[in-house]
């Protein structure tokens, strides 16, 4: 019997001396349509710096006039991109939005030729925030690559750059700030963390992951043969499963949520226009969200929570980061079971980990137990590494994500504020819990995979506090509408932490001064040693 075999895919020969690109996007179309302008700079000012070079630049898919940009939307759209590009060929993957990982992963696993990928230095769109992720989704995957931003690649720094990836195919950065973990010292601090592992593993905990894989990031699903391993199970829900529940808060069990918070004076911006003004409608649906959580979460039994929000809820509610910041609040509105006899989680957070990036749930829940048992205040939460300048004289990063930072890190409610959350992003509106970190010093730390194992990096970091105009100059270049974090990290530079950060997030925690910030790490770093992980100190960290 004859029977019809496909024909194989012959690609094409790759040019001598050319270089192709590609640009991965976001899946919502405000989102690409808004960010293209800067997109199209940004690939303007690589090819000119390539071709001082003397490479010749070939972008590897058109731009689509009828959408309006010229970015991959889609994973689909990805792997037929990369039919049509030469395997073998050097390919720069250039990136000033967020982008979706996922668009393509398909196509770079399979990709033979050197692969690079570059940022604008710019905090208007989450171009740095979309590189970060996607050379941790590839480093999750094993996949070779290289790595490099500037401003606009005219500078000396990102021009050599360029020169030694198209020379040799391979670029490296300074990681001198990353030590591997040595051995503790016999102390309390070291006791703690390593009876907390060892609960963990014995008595072990369920995180709630409302839909997994949240805009494309493949770096923030671990898989359970890793979390088993320490203890950490997923429960795995359904985001309708959650309107479902949402459906059944009462307005006044909503109102009662407002009611205290106005009371513990946190300010709300609102207005009447649904497309473009946060309204009291979309808050009473964000309060019945945190609610609805709280309620599955008891059912559950879950000791964390991911709500990813992004895709599913965009189209369906109001967004989710208002209640994300109160659930991981140690003073929050009570909220009582279904019956109304008991109050769930009282006294305490619920951690929940934004955009279920799970590397955040082993993270938050981690830091939760050590600073609960520590006498600290527990509140933790992540952060996107957004963006940094110098300022008078020592280089200030803005840390800042779309809403979940819990209100006592901004120094309480009457310190923080709801304003609506971008429409591009968010087409249904809802507020932030918004504002300024307090200046102190914070625990900073990422749990990731890499070589098929999970890792840990642990750092130190001192907020500080910024003239108002600084502060305001710096939320109107990226995102004023976020909980913004003016962070120093010790001991570690800007290039050498976009080098090795192996995400998009950072988990942070406060500590009263530098002695207990230095003593809370210490435990962290025994509980994730004893749990199995391999921890790193970055930069000047005290064990």
């Amino acid at each position: 019997m004859t029977y019809a075999l496909p024909q194989p895919l012959t690609p094409p020969a790759a040019e001598p001396g050319t270089v192709y690109t590609v640009a991965s996007g976001d899946l919502r179309p405000a989102a690409n349509i808004t960010g293209w302008p800067s997109q199209q700079k940004l690939e303007a000012d690589l090819a000119a710096a390539l071709t001082d070079l003397g490479r010749d630049v070939r972008r590897g898919h058109p731009v689509d006039e009828a959408k309006g940009h010229g970015f991959i939307d889609s994973q689909r759209a990805g792997i037929e991109v990369f039919k049509t590009l030469p395997p073998d060929a050097p390919l720069i993957v250039v990136e000033g939005v967020w982008q979706y990982s996922h668009h393509v992963l398909a196509g770079l696993r399979t990709h033979c030729g050197p692969i690079l990928v570059v940022a604008n230095w710019s905090g208007e769109f989450p171009g740095l925030v979309g590189l970060l992720n996607l050379t941790a989704s590839l480093t999750k995957a094993g996949i070779a690559h290289s790595v490099l931003w500037s401003e606009d690649f005219t500078d000396t720094w990102a021009r050599e750059g360029l020169r030694t990836w198209l020379e040799t195919g391979t670029l490296a950065h300074d990681t001198s700030h990353v030590r591997e973990l040595p051995p503790l010292k016999a102390d309390a601090e070291t006791e703690l963390g390593t009876a907390l592992a060892r609960q963990l593993r014995d008595e072990k905990a369920v995180i709630g992951v409302f839909d997994e894989g949240c805009m494309g990031m493949y770096n923030a699903i671990i898989d359970d043969e890793l979390l088993n391993a320490l203890g950490i199970y997923k429960e795995r829900l359904s985001q309708s499963a959650l309107v479902v529940e949402m459906n059944k808060v009462t307005d006044a069990e909503a109102q009662s949520v407002r009611d205290w918070l106005d009371a513990a004076g946190m300010t709300f911006h609102t207005g009447t226009d649904e497309a473009t003004e946060l309204t009291d409608a979309q808050l009473l649906s964000q309060f019945k969200m945190y609610i609805a959580a709280l309620r599955l979460s008891d059912d559950f039994g879950l000791d964390a929570v991911g709500i990813q929000y992004q895709q599913g809820l965009k189209d369906t509610v109001p967004a989710s980061d208002l209640a994300e910041g109160l659930l991981n609040n140690v003073e929050r509105p009570a909220v009582l079971s279904r019956d109304g006899s008991r109050e769930l989680y009282a006294g305490a957070p619920l951690p929940h980990f934004n955009e279920v990036d799970e590397g955040v749930a082993v993270d938050s829940l981690a830091t939760n137990r050590i600073w609960t048992a520590m006498g600290l205040d527990p509140a933790t939460t992540l952060h996107d590494i957004r963006w940094g300048e110098e300022y008078e004289g020592q280089f200030v990063w803005v840390f800042e994500i779309s809403g979940s930072v819990p209100a006592s890190h901004h120094g309480g409610y009457d310190k923080s504020y709801a304003k609506r959350q971008p429409p591009m992003f968010f087409p249904l509106g809802g507020g932030t819990l918004s504002g300024v970190s307090k200046p102190g010093e914070i625990v900073w730390s990422r749990v990731f995979v890499m070589d098929g194992v999970l890792h840990a990096d642990l750092g130190r970091a001192t907020v500080v506090e910024l003239p108002e105009e600084e502060t305001q100059r710096r939320l109107n270049a990226t995102n004023p509408e976020w909980p913004i974090m003016h962070a120093v990290l010790h001991g570690v530079t800007r290039d050498q932490f976009m080098a090795r950060h192996k995400a998009n997030h950072l988990n942070v925690a406060y500590a009263p001064d530098a002695d207990t910030a230095d003593k809370a790490l210490r435990a962290k770093a025994a509980m994730f040693h004893e749990l199995g992980l391999r921890v790193h100190l970055c930069g000047d960290v005290t064990v």
